[in-house]
């Protein structure tokens, strides 16, 4: 609305009622009292307009607490006004909150950490992720500078040097870090961390995969190569030692062949597009195979017992008989001749459980959460004497958790070793 007709318009028609009365009184009483009613009128006016002026002053003080007070002539209008402009504030305050708080819940749930400081790096603020990976509290350690809490010497140089346009790669609390700072405001610094633990741990193990793949492949191909080279040489050889070689060549690419069909095997058991396509699974005809395959491979020099009391399962019949033939194999492997080897599958309250237990030569503790890495081995040099691929366990792990059970592993150096597979009680069937 025009001020001008809001403001001085009302302004000048009381003074002209002002004035009017005062020469109504004067025309009456003379021009004494006309001066003593203009004198009053003006002054009432001018009282009025103070005393509004004066409310407003302790409004102003105390906007949010204060009851914005009701108005006369102009003054209507001004309180008018700023009663809408304060419902407006209050409306953008509380949409303002809301998107403060929606932002805060969105970096809350980002996977990396979020820090944000002012521009001498004091703590304003933090998600849960940048507490776990820098060790800070947002409680405790607010309003202190971030160069105090992160006791990281590649950090203080990183801060130091101000060089934010690339990344720093940091180990800080057995973790892997990439920190970047980013400057946003002129005031403001955000820094953001990113774990990189595992990944890096699984690039290492593809590495290790792959040298190791390429070791064991290297092996029996180097002595196949070697024979033939010699067979070539002389094409003349003793057909006996012709015969030893083409035995040990057949033997080496037996090796091979076992090695590469384990490796296809982990390789689709890995596999998302190869899912558990779930059948029931005779367990009396698999077990009964385990046992032949066991029978045969220990050739009457230990003393073995099978126990089979649980139920059938639901589950892949080909990738249970896998892993517990590897099971079964490597307890044959390892155990002196004499011992004994028991093979159980027995039910409980907590679901269908299969055991291998052997009195062999026992694994060291240190060595048993490693045992299911891929070519991971306690002893190479007895690994080679038994002919496995490093392999087997990898594929016995994987087989369980396609399964939903979990793979537990007990043993006492010298003493034996027990490999069990617990499935869950939603797997067994009547």
């Amino acid at each position: 609305m025009n001020p001008l007709i809001v403001f001085w318009v009302p302004a000048i028609l009381r003074t002209l009622i002002v004035v009017c009365g005062a020469l109504v009184v004067g025309y009456f009483w003379g021009i004494l009292w006309c001066a003593i009613a203009v004198g009053s009128g003006l002054a009432v006016l001018i009282g009025l307009q103070l005393h509004y002026l004066y409310r407003l002053s302790i409004w102003l003080d105390k906007p949010d607490s204060s009851k914005l007070p009701d108005g006369w002539g102009a003054w209507t209008e001004i309180f008018s006004r700023l009663y809408r402009m304060r419902r407006e504030d209050e409306k953008n305050q509380a949409e303002l909150s809301e998107w403060l708080a929606r932002f805060r819940q969105a970096m809350t749930l980002l996977p990396d950490g979020v820090v944000i400081m002012d521009d001498v790096l004091f703590l304003e603020w933090c998600n849960p992720v940048a507490e776990q990976h820098l060790g800070l509290s947002l409680s405790k350690d607010k309003n202190m500078r971030v160069t105090n809490l992160i006791r990281s010497p590649e950090f203080m140089d990183y801060v130091i040097l101000g060089r934010f346009d690339k990344p720093l790669t940091v180990t800080h609390r057995d973790r892997k870090l990439i920190l970047h700072i980013i400057k946003f405001e002129n005031r403001r610094q955000i820094l953001v961390t990113h774990d990189i633990t595992e990944s890096e741990r699984i690039d290492m193990m593809r590495r290790d995969f792959i040298a190791n793949a390429s070791h064991e492949l290297r092996t029996p191909l180097t002595v196949i190569n070697g024979f033939l080279e010699i067979n070539a040489m002389q094409p003349d050889l003793d057909s006996k030692i012709r015969a030893g070689h083409i035995k040990l060549m057949t033997e080496q690419g037996q090796r091979m062949q076992g090695l590469v069909e384990d490796m296809l095997t982990l390789t689709r058991l890995e596999s998302v597009d190869f899912p558990v396509r779930p059948e029931r699974v005779n367990m009396t005809q698999l077990l009964e195979s385990v046992v032949s395959e066991m029978h045969g491979l220990s050739v009457g020099k230990h003393e073995l017992i099978f126990i089979n009391e649980g139920p059938d399962v639901m589950g892949s019949f080909d990738e249970l008989r896998s892993a517990f033939g590897n099971l079964v194999s490597n307890a044959v492997r390892y155990t002196p001749v004499g011992g004994t080897i028991t093979i159980s599958w027995t039910n409980s309250d907590a679901g269908p459980k299969f055991m291998v237990k052997d009195s062999g030569i026992g694994i060291s503790s240190e060595h048993i959460s490693r045992l299911t890495e891929r070519f991971y081995r306690v002893d190479k040099s007895r690994s080679r004497e038994t002919q496995g691929t490093g392999l087997g366990l990898a594929i016995v792990k994987h087989v369980a958790l396609r399964h939903k059970a979990q793979l537990t592993i007990e043993s006492t150096s010298g003493v034996g070793s027990a490999f069990s597979i617990q499935f869950p009680m939603p797997v067994s069937i009547a």
